[in-house]
């Protein structure tokens, strides 16, 4: 699509040109050939990112003279670029030579889509990229769960900035969350790399053991994120109080430290569970044994642990995974596990974020059935048995926990009203919660202060407002804007970098759609003009777009350059890529490389891999609107489990042909990993593709089935690889080889 928009000359070339780092020059160390750029290391399947770095020239202001750093006084660079997007060697002319292979008759052949199809749909989007129109890109679990999953999103974003799509009413790309705090979740740092608001964890042996030197690894110079350390210190007054001090460097010795190269991420983590590096575990709200790749590889580590805990709503396949139901000796296993039972959304109260990024309270409207208690009630009282427990400990391992404030009630459920003011900030000199992140920027910020529990947060709890998340005004304020109506991170905007929807002047690309505008607004006190319209702008109000550093031309504020990044170095690659899936049968058509070069090799004993020759046909899995996630919940319901019963397949009537397999038929799915019993449900959803010239057939089977509850069944990632993502990891459950049967 990217060839196609650019060939055509349907890309929006003044946003392009102006908001898109197309213009940056590449220096000389980036090369590509034959699918793998240049810095690669074979062994380590890794990249030198440094040799992608952009070209540099000394910066000078409008008189010609140097531009001096404030503080080492030495003269400063800038990135060399070319507006015209003529040089060869600038991010747009090396993007359209690196697209150039990917014709239309070649993703044909690729993907089995025929070429008036591809053009058709290419048409159709491309057509966006004007100030009249607008696109929008959503993408689920399909997208991402490939082992070029985050290249496969990246890709969408470089589609949106060459249209215009970003930052406009009815753009980005959006993500649909398959759990109502998904959102909420990431934001608030449940991924290993992150703490709340997306800042990095410390990792030990990259120089972290200091203040300065952890600051001075991941705060950019430029980019609103050049704010982190003001908001780092902010995250630790909350966390330690008055125990987090200039003088102890703001509490950093408490928090625990990554290991540099060390992957802990979900698969990862299983791998270390069968080696026996990790004897206990909290699974809380997960049942692995389902939903987990290679599950029965997962299952077997599980027993490797001395001790296991389990919060769930019922008894879940991972609860049990000791037992004789679980086809396992409990003799042989001496996990010792614990179940506590938790209670469901509708029992407890709290907030959640959806995909838009707003946050959503929900009141109780049950009370929890039985001994089941609130995530929340569980984890403060774990918290309180810990501090008591380490209390009188003088031991220096146990500083970070008697250091930990936790103010938020006795024994029982917490004050949910304290932790949702934590989150959002209190001024620690006046003792008033923050209207905003704002004044943590200033200065004095990095003097401790502020407190917040999370940054991007900041704001939705004040003192003149109350708790935003419960607004429920549905006024639309223009646009289909509901500000009235909970609270979206950050600051209530609704549509992220809308700075990019007005030109260079401030003047809204589409009159009929403002998001904002220069002198939409006026100063409360000046009365002179500042950025107003439809939405909270994603920008200084006041910032002019004329203004001498040329900043208000820049609509991109989370990144070092403010502009959006077509060019980005992720683990694989500046530029997306083509690769194949770990099991394919077909042969890269863009390359000779078949596999993302970055990904890393499963574990021995995980890395079960299926060839062409004896596992032909392409299997996916996916959800069914009845059943949700694993099944935990659902199929513990009566009336679900009757509209969605069996464990089943879908196949298309030539495969079922060829095979003599029959309607409703029992079955069996092979693949490197095991073997499954299923139902066929024989479908026209389902077709043959013709991919480089061969017939390949496709199946999808749900994943949400196990042999606990009422509904039971085969657990399809029983069939699934333990592989993912060169980035992020995400197991690869989209598309892997298998074979079909019939049972009789």
């Amino acid at each position: 699509m990217i060839k196609y928009i650019i060939d055509t000359s349907m890309y929006f070339e003044e946003y392009v040109k102006n908001y898109t780092n197309a213009s940056f020059i590449v220096g000389d160390g980036y090369d590509f050939k034959d699918g793998i750029f240049s810095g690669y290391n074979e062994e380590k399947r890794s990249y030198d990112r440094a040799k992608w770095a952009f070209k540099t020239v000394p910066a000078v202001d409008a008189a010609g003279q140097p531009i001096l750093d404030p503080v080492t006084k030495l003269p400063t660079t800038k990135t060399a670029t070319d507006p015209t997007l003529q040089d060869p060697r600038c991010v747009f002319q090396l993007m359209k030579k690196h697209y150039s292979r990917y014709d239309l008759d070649t993703v044909s052949r690729t993907t089995g889509t025929p070429v008036e199809q591809l053009k058709q749909v290419y048409d159709m989007y491309a057509s966006t990229g004007r100030k009249d129109k607008a696109g929008t890109m959503m993408y689920a679990m399909g997208i991402t769960q490939h082992t070029v999953g985050s290249e496969n999103v990246r890709v969408m974003a470089m589609v949106q900035l060459l249209l215009g799509n970003i930052g406009i009413a009815g753009g980005g790309v959006n993500a649909l969350r398959g759990e109502s705090n998904v959102q909420g979740s990431t934001d608030f740092g449940l991924l290993y790399h992150n703490t709340a608001g997306y800042m990095e964890t410390p990792t030990a042996t990259l120089g972290d053991s200091t203040w300065d030197g952890f600051m001075g690894r991941i705060t950019p110079k430029t980019g609103f994120f050049s704010n982190k350390n003001r908001f780092y210190v902010a995250l630790q007054k909350a966390f330690y109080g008055k125990n987090a001090t200039a003088e102890n460097q703001w509490g950093l010795d408490y928090l625990p430290k990554l290991t540099a190269g060390k992957d802990y991420s979900h698969m990862k983590v299983f791998e270390a569970m069968a080696a026996g590096t990790i004897e206990g575990a909290f699974v809380w709200g997960a049942n692995p044994v389902v939903g987990g790749p290679n599950a029965k590889q997962e299952k077997s580590a599980l027993a490797n642990l001395k001790w296991l805990v389990i919060a769930d709503l019922w008894e879940h396949e991972t609860s049990v995974f000791w037992s004789k139901e679980a086809g396992s000796n409990p003799a042989d296993i001496q996990t010792e596990v614990f179940f506590l039972p938790a209670c469901g959304s509708f029992e407890k109260e709290g907030s959640i974020s959806n995909s838009g990024r707003w946050m959503q309270y929900r009141w109780e409207a049950i009370k929890p059935k039985g001994e089941s208690k609130a995530d929340l009630e569980m984890l403060h009282n774990l918290a309180l048995k810990l501090k008591d427990l380490y209390k009188t400990s003088s031991n220096p391992n146990d500083a970070a926990i008697n250091a930990l404030t936790w103010d938020f009630g006795g024994e029982g459920h917490p004050d949910i009203d304290k932790v949702a003011r934590e989150i959002n900030g209190y001024d620690l000199t006046t003792g008033k919660l923050l209207n905003g992140f704002g004044v943590m920027t200033t200065p004095d910020a990095v003097l401790g202060n502020f407190s917040s529990g999370n940054w991007i947060y900041s704001g939705f709890y004040t003192e003149k407002d109350g708790n935003k998340s419960k607004k429920r005004d549905n006024v639309d304020k223009g646009i289909g804007n509901f500000l009235n109506w909970s609270f979206a991170w950050p600051a209530n905007r609704r549509i992220l970098y809308n700075r990019a929807s007005c030109d260079l002047q401030g003047n809204p690309y589409n009159p009929n759609k403002v998001v904002i505008k220069w002198g939409g607004g006026k100063d409360a006190v000046t009365g002179a003009p500042i950025w107003g319209g439809n939405d909270v702008p994603d920008f200084a109000p006041t910032k002019a777009p004329d203004v001498a550093d040329g900043s208000g031309k820049k609509p991109f504020i989370m990144t070092p350059s403010l502009v959006g990044n077509l060019y980005a170095p992720m683990n694989e690659g500046p530029f997306p890529e083509h690769y194949e899936p770990w099991e394919s049968p077909a042969k890269n058509n863009f390359s000779s490389v078949q596999l993302n070069p970055a990904v890393k090799f499963p574990a021995k004993g995980f890395d079960q891999k299926g060839e062409a020759d004896t596992f032909p046909i392409v299997a996916t899995t996916y959800r069914v609107s009845e059943h949700w996630q694993t099944g935990a919940m659902t199929r513990n319901q009566e009336w679900l489990s009757e509209l969605v019963p069996h464990m089943f397949i879908e196949i298309s009537e030539e495969l079922a042909k060829e095979k003599g397999i029959s309607h409703k038929e029992e079955v069996i799915v092979s693949s490197a990993r095991g073997e499954i019993k299923a139902f066929a449900m024989v479908t026209k959803r389902l077709r043959p593709y013709t991919v480089n010239g061969k017939k390949v057939h496709e199946i999808g089977m749900p994943w949400q089935f196990g042999f606990k509850g009422y509904a039971k069944g085969a657990s399809a990632n029983t069939l699934t690889p333990h592989i993912g993502d060169a980035n992020t990891t995400i197991p690869e459950y989209k598309a892997f080889l298998c074979d079909v049967r019939r049972a009789k």
